[in-house]
């Protein structure tokens, strides 16, 4: 950023916030201008500037704007780049919540970009990805309004998984939804947590027809399959014993899902509860 020295107008406009908010944190935490020119009003500095971006980012991340402003305020120098703040999953979630709201994909991104390199992909699925999602599902049912909410959520969590690195090798672990299955983040998620273990996967999207699946698992060979069933609709068990009974079948045939019915599977197929499990159990294969 240059020397220039910004009215509150211009400072605003390039943060994209109101002005009254710039007055808010000006009056509230302290964070205003500081270049003063006699005869003018006082101008926001580079430094100024560094030190609202740091607000900016914190209370879009879930930070309470009082402690956002004295990590603001603490920045050593202009220019230096931000420490990082302490957070729990909590503050994830209702960063993550706010930015959903305000349909602010970057702001998503950026909280589940962080999470991720913090915590891991099992752990930030698990306590910030997950009760999102389903937090904004119960909204949706209960009014029946913001559903583009939920779109732009999940398009950006599938984004933010798919951006973990590939890892090296050929893949051995076929991910596949069952025939008509149209969702299929918690495999993205299983892919994403593999990829980070260094496991290589081949991951199909949504709906992949039975026929379709035996011909990828003749054409590939995989050591392991898993069809991701959400809803009992889906869930036809046929599938899965087909998929064992291929002439070169896999070491594992996993169900992972809430579809596939409650009870004994038929023998042969393994039951996946949980993405720890089905972690753990596919790295070993």
């Amino acid at each position: 950023m240059t020397d220039e020295a910004l009215s509150a107008g211009a400072a605003a406009r390039r943060l994209g916030v109101a002005v009254t908010t710039l007055r808010t944190w000006h009056q509230r935490y302290g964070l205003g201008p500081s270049r003063h020119e006699s005869g003018h009003h006082r101008r926001y500095t580079s430094g100024d500037m560094d030190r609202l971006q740091v607000m900016q980012r914190l209370t879009a991340q879930g930070v309470a704007p009082a402690e956002a402003a004295a990590w603001a305020l603490a920045q050593p120098s202009p220019g230096t780049a931000p420490a990082a703040a302490p957070a729990d999953h909590q503050t994830a979630i209702r960063g993550l919540t706010r930015a959903a709201m305000r349909l602010d994909a970057p702001a998503m991104r950026d909280i589940l970009c962080a999470e991720i390199r913090e915590r891991g992909v099992m752990t930030a699925w698990a306590d910030v990805m997950t009760p999102v999602l389903v937090a904004i599902g119960d909204r949706y049912e209960s009014t029946q309004r913001y559903v583009e909410v939920e779109h732009l959520l999940s398009r950006t969590v599938t984004e933010v998984l798919a951006s973990i690195p590939h890892a090296a090798g050929p893949p051995r672990i076929l991910l596949a939804a069952a025939d008509e299955e149209q969702h299929t983040l918690p495999l993205e998620a299983l892919a994403a947590a593999l990829a980070e273990g260094g496991v290589p996967t081949r991951l199909f999207g949504a709906r992949v027809p039975s026929r379709a699946l035996l011909d990828a698992i003749g054409r590939t060979g995989p050591a392991a399959v898993v069809l991701w069933s959400q809803r009992a609709a889906t869930g036809d068990v046929e599938q899965l014993v087909r998929v064992r009974d291929v002439p070169h079948p896999p070491v594992l045939v996993g169900a992972a899902g809430p579809g596939w019915p409650v009870g004994d599977l038929p023998d042969g197929i393994t039951r996946l509860t949980g993405l720890v499990e089905a972690v753990q159990l596919l790295a070993s294969v």
